[in-house]
């Protein structure tokens, strides 16, 4: 069910819709579950410190995760096409990949962890039922389109220390 080479799950080939990654496996590799249509839920144990690229991409059932507090990065589009309704970033996670979350549209809440310094390009792009987003002091620059097509997003919180920001159409709180 599970490809394993040196820590990494490289991929998963089953089709259960609640599937527990075994201990020991540091990384998630690129497209691991990829359009694993059937996957619901998933929990990754404290061993993975990182989720690659296009991970979870076009899981179009899942809906829950839990991510451990060992994982600092999350790979680009990593949960692009999912149907997380909301998902906790552990505060260890330093880099979240451009469009990471991009058309997760039953996502409602998410909170971005001190850690993160810069909110990626269209990580959010198409979150049509995004209404909450709070965004800590730590981050300095929102790339384009970070928000774009989030139609019920009407409580964004963003510290006054953000040097950067293109194409965001949104006003600063300062």
């Amino acid at each position: 069910m599970f490809e394993i080479r040196n820590g990494i799950l490289n991929r998963y080939n089953g089709n259960d819709s609640d599937v527990v990654i075994p201990d020991g496996v540091t990384s998630i590799g690129d497209w691991a579950f990829h359009r694993c249509s059937s996957l619901e839920s998933i929990s990754i144990p404290d061993s993975v410190t990182s989720i690659g690229a296009l991970a979870f991409n076009e899981c179009s059932s899942l809906k829950s995760i839990t991510i451990p507090d060992s994982v600092t990065s999350i790979g680009e589009k990593a949960f692009e096409n999912c149907s997380l309704k909301s998902i906790i970033i552990p505060e260890n996670v330093a880099n979240i990949g451009r469009e990471a979350f991009r058309y997760c549209g039953s996502l409602t809440d998410i909170t971005i962890p001190n850690g993160v310094d810069h909110i990626a390009i269209g990580i959010f792009f198409g979150c049509s039922g995004l209404k909450s987003v709070t965004i800590p002091a730590s981050v300095t620059s929102i790339g384009a389109s970070a928000f774009r097509y989030c139609k019920k997003l009407n409580n964004l919180i963003i510290p006054g220390n953000i040097t950067s920001m293109v194409d965001c159409k949104i006003k600063l709180d300062t």
